[in-house]
Order: structure tokens, then C-alpha cells, then sequence
């Protein structure tokens, strides 16, 4: 009964802490959008090789997890080796699995840009050069919102629009997400709630 009602008073006070984290970030987020200007697009560039230098690490990490999983299951008979010697030869002569390793690959480089935009606003990249993301609209970022802002991207292209839009510095992905990047001040940009 006791450790019962612990659970229910821990889970009780970290409700509390992250609504309180939420009202923080949302009053931040109106206090900084009026007083912050929109990133330019070197600063943009910058964050964005930063980002690709890690998102390259996590795919990297992402695809020897599921390579050695499927040469630990074909070595051991789990999988058949379809007639071929080694399971490296199966890997590299099969559709299928090239397939789920990039498929793999893809869903945590994806959940690496959503996570960190959900999370904080910020990818590490965006975190190191001082920029996070804002909604231009009263409504959350959701799940979706982000999804589009990262599909519209265009793997970056969707960035050279802000050298074009001297006056508004949004680019493609964030007229459709209806989203802004916005410089900010050191003290900003220290993220208590991570």
C-alpha cells in the first residue's frame, strides 16, 4: 500500500514539474519571439552541417545495430542464408535487407530532428549556433507540424528561400509548418528543462 501511494505522489509531483515546465517554455516562447529576430542563413547553414555531422553518427549507430542483429540471427540459423556462404554476401546481394537497413536508418534520423524539435525546440546544431524553433500560429507543436516542417526541408533546400525573403528570413519549411527560427541571446539558450 505504501510504495502504491509513493508511486502515485511521485507520479503526481513530475506532472506537476513538467506543467510547470510547459507554462515556462510557452511564456519564454512569447517573451523571446517579440524580442528576437528571425536566423539568418549562414547561421541556419552552420546548424545545419552541425546537425548533419550527428544525424551521420546516428545513422552510422543505427545500421551496425541492425547489421550485426542480422548476421548474429543468420549465423545462428534463425534466418536462412538463402544458399549463401557468409551472411555478409546475403546482406549485400539482398533487396529486402538493403531495404530495412535503410528503412532503419532513415526512422531514427527522422526521430532524431522530431525528438529534439518536440523536445526543446533545438537540434544539438541549432542549440550550439543559438537558433530554436517557433510556432508563428497559437497552436502546439505537434507531432504532424514537425513532420512537415521536416519533409518540407528538402534535406536542406528548403533553407535557400531565406536568401531570398530579405524582409521575413522564413524559409520553405517554415511557411508550411508555420514555424520560425529565431537567434538567441545567450541566457536564452540555457535549457534548464532538458
Amino acid at each position: 500500500m505504501n510504495k502504491s501511494h509513493n508511486k502515485a505522489s511521485r507520479a503526481a509531483r513530475n506532472a506537476k514539474k513538467a506543467n510547470k515546465r510547459e507554462k515556462l517554455t510557452e511564456n519564454e516562447a512569447v517573451e523571446l519571439t517579440s524580442s528576437s529576430e528571425r536566423a539568418g542563413f549562414i547561421r541556419r547553414l552552420a546548424a545545419m552541417i552541425y546537425d548533419t555531422l550527428v544525424a551521420v553518427a546516428v545513422g552510422m549507430c543505427a545500421a551496425m545495430v541492425v547489421i550485426v542483429t542480422l548476421i548474429v540471427l543468420l549465423s545462428n540459423g534463425i534466418l536462412d542464408l538463402q544458399g549463401y556462404e557468409q551472411p555478409a554476401e546475403l546482406i549485400q546481394a539482398s533487396t529486402g535487407y538493403k531495404l530495412l537497413i535503410q528503412v532503419w536508418v532513415g526512422l531514427w534520423v527522422v526521430g532524431f530532428f522530431l525528438w529534439f524539435w518536440k523536445r526543446g525546440g533545438q537540434t544539438l546544431g541549432m542549440r550550439a549556433w543559438r537558433l530554436r524553433i517557433f510556432s508563428t500560429v497559437d497552436a502546439p507543436m505537434t507531432w504532424p507540424r514537425l513532420l512537415i516542417r521536416l519533409v518540407a526541408s528538402l534535406g536542406g533546400l528548403g533553407t535557400l528561400l531565406v536568401l531570398f525573403d530579405f524582409k521575413h528570413k522564413q524559409s520553405l519549411q517554415d511557411r508550411l509548418a508555420q514555424t520560425q527560427v529565431l537567434k538567441l541571446t545567450k541566457e536564452s539558450n540555457d535549457h534548464k528543462s532538458w
